[in-house]
């Protein structure tokens, strides 16, 4: 189920995308000549960014798995990307088969292969919404349609706020999804940090602002404090490898990457 009066047709691939930008660190093929070069430029500035976007998905997964240990049936994942697998409905509902996910993004790319993210299970739900997560009332309206709100929810907001300005204010946003969900639902987040490197992150937003996308590298502070009033999960706010690593992960090494886990209270 998708809700969108976009034109998936209608994307310019003149300009770096950071969604394509992000499918192409991942090892991907759904990104155009410009994001390549965009991307290259990155590397040259910031050689483990391939690394850093793995440990974020490999965070994702481990979190999703974790959500749905604890007994989360209902995820709402704000910035979703170009699909993945296992993308967030494959993990929960291979432990809950009816779980439900609307994942959400505002890359037309992203809506042209929503297809793909609302192969669930038959018991289960999954659907889409090509929004802004600048517009949260929005986001909110649908996934009303889609999630019972008197049930704990799941919000994601994986690598997604490092693309919200601090003048676009990026802990109210987060706080006005969560507002609506009831105690017993968790945020998981993950944000780049410029601690390791901060020298190189002016130029990395020059080439995302290229795209149209500026790119705000924060502070172990400034990332702990979306988790502000919420009960921080073990081990709390961490490098995205020392959040609970298992067997599975390919990147051990540490990487400039906070992530955490919280639940409402």
């Amino acid at each position: 189920m998708t809700d969108s009066g976009f034109n998936a047709d209608d994307i310019d691939t003149s300009v770096p995308h950071s969604a394509r930008l992000y499918d192409w660190f991942l090892g991907g093929k759904d990104h155009y000549a410009a994001d390549v070069a965009a991307a290259q430029k990155i590397v040259k500035l910031f050689p483990g960014v391939r690394e850093t976007a793995m440990t974020n998905r490999e965070f994702m997964n481990r979190a999703a798995r974790f959500l749905a240990d604890h007994g989360v049936t209902q995820f709402l994942d704000v910035g979703t990307g170009i699909p993945t697998e296992p993308n967030l409905h494959q993990i929960v509902q291979s432990i809950t088969p009816s779980s439900r996910v609307v994942y959400v993004d505002n890359d037309p790319i992203v809506l042209r292969h929503a297809e793909a993210l609302l192969r669930g299970t038959p018991e289960g739900r999954t659907a889409y919404i090509h929004a802004d997560v600048l517009k949260p009332e929005a986001i909110l309206s649908y996934a009303r349609e889609q999630l019972d709100f008197s049930q704990p929810i799941g919000l994601s907001v994986v690598a997604l706020m490092q693309f919200v300005t601090d003048e676009q204010d990026p802990y109210q946003i987060v706080n006005r999804l969560l507002e609506p969900m009831v105690p017993g639902s968790y945020l998981v987040l993950s944000h780049v940090t410029w601690e390791f490197n901060p020298e190189i992150w002016d130029r990395v937003d020059a080439i995302y602002r290229a795209g149209g996308t500026p790119v705000k590298a924060r502070s172990y502070k400034e990332v702990a404090g979306f988790f502000e009033g919420l009960e921080i999960c073990e081990p709390g706010v961490v490098l995205s490898t020392r959040w609970h690593p298992n067997a599975e992960m390919r990147i051990r090494d540490e990487q400039p990457l906070y992530v955490g886990v919280a639940r409402k209270q």
